[in-house]
């Protein structure tokens, strides 16, 4: 007993004629016994209260019971009008004598209550496996910004904020690890390995759209440097200059410039001789331009190729794992099983 009687004894005595006396007197009993939280909140308790005779022996004092457990338990459920957390099951009555110096005897009544489980699942087992189902949902969401990131992130610190509640309302009574415990553990390893599958590939992804980036800014450069090498209006220019000096040129002077005309004449058919035997050399070069772009389109697309190779493999595995995980926890929870060690 764990607290004294506070109930008012009983003032009334039974006297019969053959000379027995009896008398009843009704106790509240607080009492504390061992549990087994193993399955918790599926768990089956069982608690024993014993009473015997401090000083006397049998030959002293005997103690009488009721061997009907049936009856017992009827009798114990009439005067139960209200259960609380704990199901009243049955109640069994045996009797054990401890053989010392003398013979006591002493009555064992095994009282077995189970507890009300449907306020934990609603509460704690369905949340839990509700943000399971939100971390599987995530997958639809797109890799590309950090939205799937900050999700599950958000997902991961409830769980946990749901583990802390967990330390609060369970029992520090068993010698293993409770079954809701691995539950709340497996649930959050498998979203810990998802969150970083998404890091991976968002680290893999930007990776790739790095590469993209330099080739764009190599493309444009070279494009600068092409413009600058070839301007058709400086040619223009020069053209236009050269005819405004021969036309105001005198008349003496147009002779030479006649000269300088033959002689320059020449002088464009060699390079237009040069320029055609140089074409197809310049063909080549977009030819290979091009070539090498579509090598640094294949090169800058590996990434995402594999992203996508690594989120498919990834969500088989995740998807498996849980099925499997969900499925042995269930049995573990319904197997008969009642000793936790």
């Amino acid at each position: 007993m764990t607290e004294k009687d506070k109930a008012t004894p009983s003032p009334y005595l039974s006297i019969s004629s053959a000379g027995w006396v009896e008398f009843r007197n009704d106790q509240v009993v607080l009492s504390t016994c061992k549990m087994h939280v193993y399955k918790f909140p599926f768990d089956i308790q069982s608690c024993n209260l014993s009473f015997k005779s401090i000083l006397h022996t049998d030959e002293d004092i005997q103690l009488h019971y009721q061997e009907n457990n049936t009856l017992i338990t009827r009798l114990s459920r009439e005067v139960m009008h209200t259960q609380y957390e704990w199901l009243f099951i049955n109640m069994i009555v045996t009797n054990k004598t401890n053989r010392l110096n003398f013979n006591q005897t002493s009555v064992v009544y095994t009282i077995t209550m189970k507890r009300r489980s449907i306020l934990y699942i609603v509460n704690f087992i369905l949340p839990v496996l509700f943000f399971l189902c939100l971390d599987l949902a995530s997958f639809l969401i797109s890799d590309t910004g950090g939205e799937k990131l900050s999700f599950k992130v958000t997902v991961l610190l409830a769980v946990t904020v749901m583990q802390l509640i967990l330390n609060d309302i369970l029992p520090c009574s068993s010698n293993k690890v409770p079954l809701i415990a691995v539950y709340c553990i497996g649930i959050f390893a498998l979203m810990l390995l998802s969150l970083l599958e998404t890091i991976l590939v968002m680290h893999l992804i930007e990776k790739d759209s790095a590469a993209q980036d330099n080739e764009t800014s190599r493309d444009q450069s070279t494009d600068v440097n092409c413009g600058d090498k070839s301007n058709p209006h400086r040619n223009l220019e020069i053209s236009d200059s050269h005819c405004a000096s021969v036309c105001d040129a005198p008349a003496e002077e147009m002779q030479s410039v006649i000269k300088e005309g033959s002689r320059s004449k020449l002088t464009d058919v060699s390079f237009a001789v040069e320029k055609v035997s140089d074409e197809p050399g310049a063909t080549e070069k977009p030819m290979n331009r091009l070539s090498s772009n579509r090598k640094e389109e294949m090169k800058s697309g590996y990434w995402t190729r594999v992203v996508k190779i690594i989120n498919r493999a990834f969500l088989i595995f995740y998807v498996s794992a849980v099925t499997l995980f969900l499925g042995v926890m269930f049995i573990m929870w319904n197997s008969s099983e009642d000793d936790d060690g």
